[in-house]
Parts: structure tokens; sequence; C-alpha cells
């Protein structure tokens, strides 16, 4: 003897009749039950119940006039459930008037017939409203599946872009044995700044979400151009000669057109490096143009370079050197404030003030062995 399957699978779609009077039930349960799986409520109120628990119908044929909950009020609820909103309604009701047929529509009906019904009519507008929803809920599907394929696309790029970063970035830190979590207080630092200052009138258009990650990500590129300067110079334990400090300043190009280099390679700028190359090149530079290399003053040095200049300043302020002590963050904050309009543009100062607190503990969640000032 052969097994018995121990589940059904159910060919055909199942219908919900839903009227208060029996015998419409048992008209409608005979013209459907040979294509359908016909269920039957004679009540608004046990329609939702059904509705609810168990497998969905495929299509509901909806009376107006019931006691308790109408059709209409029935027909709302269901529309404004996410989880029932896509089930087609048919109206099935001897109210025909054309006020009443544009009020089921406007609830989310699918159609809506008069009673005394044309058996052929019904039978036709239940299946043309299956097939519409079966090709809906195709396409639907595929849609899904396409929107999963373009995050899981989207997501292997992000990743990309933040594996070559990162990548980059401990290239320069493996020449510096002192930068340690320099690069993750760095990030942040940045990050607060910008979120402090995305509000401000002159910067709103440019500090939106996409572009603070895109600061967020860039910020380890700054110090990009140290592979090319010579470890004499860079691992040199006090202060630069006049020459050597010529050469080190090269960083700031060289660290451009390391990320040119990269863009070279692929064939065509890379909008998410926009941001690490003004880093790269301009976060020395000062706001009365005394910095380098190019002597840019003011709003000419663009706002990323801006933000990093002062972050880069604070972790070297508070972290120690070999031909320096580390500074507590009340010294180091009060040099920054000092600095604004000469060092710093003034605004980004402004914002360093109201968030110095967050700057502090960055430095206490990120810093170094030994390396940082004690919060």
């Amino acid at each position: 003897m052969s097994a018995q399957p121990f589940f059904v699978v159910h060919d055909k779609p199942s219908i919900l009749v839903v009227d208060d009077t029996p015998g419409n039930l048992t008209v409608m349960t005979a013209l459907l039950k040979d294509d359908y799986r016909v269920k039957v409520a004679n009540s608004g109120e046990r329609a939702l119940r059904l509705v609810h628990s168990g497998e969905p119908p495929a299509l509901i044929l909806l009376d107006v006039m019931m006691p308790g909950l109408d059709g209409y009020e029935v027909c709302r609820r269901l529309k404004a459930d996410p989880a029932t909103e896509p089930i087609p309604v048919i109206f099935l009701t001897a109210r025909t008037d054309a006020e009443d047929e544009t009020h089921g529509l406007s609830l989310g009906a699918v159609d809506y017939i008069g009673k005394p019904i044309n058996p052929m009519v019904v039978k036709a507008r239940i299946q043309a409203h299956l097939m519409s929803k079966s090709m809906t809920d195709f396409l639907r599907g595929k849609s899904d599946v396409l929107e999963a394929e373009v995050a899981r696309r989207t997501a292997e790029i992000q990743d990309l872009q933040d594996a070559l970063v990162l990548s980059m970035a401990s290239l320069a830190e493996t020449r510096d044995n002192e930068t340690g979590n320099h690069l993750r207080r760095i990030q942040h630092y940045v990050r607060r700044l910008a979120e402090q200052l995305r509000h401000h009138p002159s910067f709103e258009s440019l500090l939106d979400d996409r572009n603070i990650d895109l600061l967020f990500k860039s910020a380890p590129l700054h110090d990009i151009g140290k592979v090319g300067i010579p470890d004499h110079i860079l691992l040199k334990p006090g202060p630069l000669d006049a020459q050597e400090f010529e050469i080190m300043k090269t960083h700031t190009t060289l660290g451009r057109e390391a990320i040119e280099s990269a863009e070279q390679s692929i064939g065509r700028p890379v909008p998410f490096l926009r941001f690490a190359k003004e880093i790269a090149l301009s976060h020395q530079e000062k706001w009365d143009g005394s910095g380098y290399p190019e002597g840019l003053k003011g709003d000419a040095i663009p706002l990323s370079a801006r933000l990093m200049a002062l972050a880069d300043v604070y972790d070297a302020l508070i972290s120690r050197r070999v031909y320096k002590p580390a500074f507590s963050h009340e010294a180091s904050v009060k040099i920054i404030l000092e600095s604004g309009g000469r060092h710093f543009d003034p605004e980004v100062v402004a914002a360093f003030e109201a968030v110095r607190e967050d700057f502090r503990r960055i430095a206490a969640r990120y810093a170094d062995e030994e390396t940082a000032a004690p919060a």
C-alpha cells in the first residue's frame, strides 16, 4: 500500500463569501464550489476573524447591508491592515446607487456588483480579479528579489569602499608607530563636528547624511602621503630642521596623488574619494592663509579639510609624542579656542566648543595605551 501524504495541497483558490442571508450564502456556494474553495461568514465580525485565522482567502465577496459591522466598515478595516490589504474585495449588494458604488470603490474594493446577480458576470469578474492579483503578486515578488539584489550589491560596494580606505590608511599607519588608535579617533571627531555643523546655514547643503558618512570613511586617509616620506624624517625622534620640514610637507601632495592614482587605475573619478583627496591635500592649511601646501585662506579651504585640521590638532595635543608630553583635554581645548580665526575656521571652532565633551569621550573610548592624555 502506498503511503498517503500527510498534508493536502490546495489547487483551487479560496474565496470568502460574506452575507447575513443564509439563502445568499447557499446560492454563492453552489455557484463557485466547482472552481474555488468556498468559505462563508454570516457577519462582518466573523469575516474578520476568518481572514485573520489560518490561510487568508484569495478574494472576498462582501455584502454591504449587514447588522453589526456593515460591508463598508469591514472593507475599511481590511484595507487598513497591511496583512489583509492585498486581498481583492468585490461588493455584492442590493445598494446600487452611484454614490454607494463610488463609496465602496473609494474604500479599496476592486469591483462593485449589484443584486440580483448574473452568475456568468460574477464568475467572469472573479476570474479577472484573481488573474490581476496573481500578476501583481508575481511582479511584487520580482520587485522584492530585484530590491534585495540591489541592496546586496550596494552593501558589497560599500564594503569594498571601506576595505580600500582602511587598507590605504593602514599602509600609512605602518610607517608611523605612534598612530595607534589615531585613525579611529579622527574619524569620530570629524563626524561629530560635521553633525554639529549640519544645521548651520552655511553648511547644511553639504553636510547631509551621505556626505557625513563619506567624511567619516575618508578621514583615515588624511596622512596617506606619509608613505612617501623617508624614514629618517618620518621617524625622527626630535624636531625637524627646515629642509626636513619642507620634505615632510610634501606628504599632502603625495597623499592626493596616491588617491588620484587609485582613481586612474579604475579609469574614472570615484565620487566617494572626493573628500579623501580634499582632506589629504588641504588638512594642513590654516584659516589665515599661513598653512601649506597651497597657502589657502578662509573659505577657499575645503570644509572637509577644515574639519580634519581641527580634529588632527586636537588629537596631536592630547597624545604623547617622543618630542612632547600629552596635554590635558582642558589645555587642548583652550589652545584650539584661542586659535579660532587664525589656525581654524571660527565656525568649526564654535562647533568644537559645543561638542568638546564628546571629544573627551571619543578620546577615552579609543585611547592608546600610555599615549593619550587622561580624560
